[in-house]
């Protein structure tokens, strides 16, 4: 299975913005879900991209299952991201000026396509998320971030993704020259709270 191509819009038309954020929904949550968190942030001026996952979820396993359990619709996820990626470059936005913004899967997804793909890219919110595999694939990730700001924002404990699968995707970040925040906050749950949204404001939508 592969996912359809299915980008929800929002914002300033995408040919009259200089900036992009591209959110990315979790499982059994959409586009249109995910593009509402924008009120709560600093991106009035921003085209906002939404890819939808075909049937509501980027991949059918736990993010920590074996790799090729979660094929081939982890593949085609993170081309969907890339896809995404490319609609914004094809209207002139510089890579610098693109954004990310992901929750749970959508987040995992999100750093996933991140680490294989490092670059100067605007900045990164990632709210209960890490690299995807059983075991992480170093030689997956490769590139220079160049300072890209990414915000790493979780709960411990979290019943999908465990605190030290964020530890160690800010330490790969870091390597690949990041400069990562991380936010734990202690039986929160598995939700967004209004300071991750302040601290996606002031750390990546300034």
């Amino acid at each position: 299975m592969s996912h359809i191509l299915d980008i929800k819009t929002a914002g300033k038309p995408l040919n009259e913005a200089a900036k992009v954020l591209i959110m990315v929904h979790g499982r059994g949550g959409s586009a249109q879900d995910i593009l509402s968190l924008s009120q709560y942030l600093n991106v009035k001026d921003y085209a906002l991209l939404a890819p939808q996952a075909t049937n509501g979820s980027w991949y059918p396993f736990s993010f920590i299952a074996p790799a090729e359990q979660n094929e081939p619709w982890l593949s085609s996820a993170v081309e969907t991201i890339g896809k995404t990626v490319e609609k914004a470059l094809a209207e002139n936005i510089k890579p610098e000026n693109i954004y990310f913004f992901g929750f749970s899967q959508g987040a995992c997804l999100t750093l996933e396509f991140l680490a294989r793909n490092a670059q100067k890219f605007g900045g990164a919110a990632a709210i209960i998320g890490g690299v995807i595999g059983e075991k992480i694939n170093r030689e997956n990730y490769r590139g220079d971030f160049a300072q890209t700001p990414v915000l790493l924002a979780t709960s411990n404990p979290d019943f999908h993704v465990p605190v030290e699968r964020v530890y160690a995707t800010a330490n790969i970040l870091r390597e690949m020259n990041a400069d990562v925040t991380e936010k734990v906050y202690q039986n929160f749950g598995h939700s967004i709270n209004e300071e991750e949204l302040e601290l996606a404001n002031s750390l990546i939508f300034v």
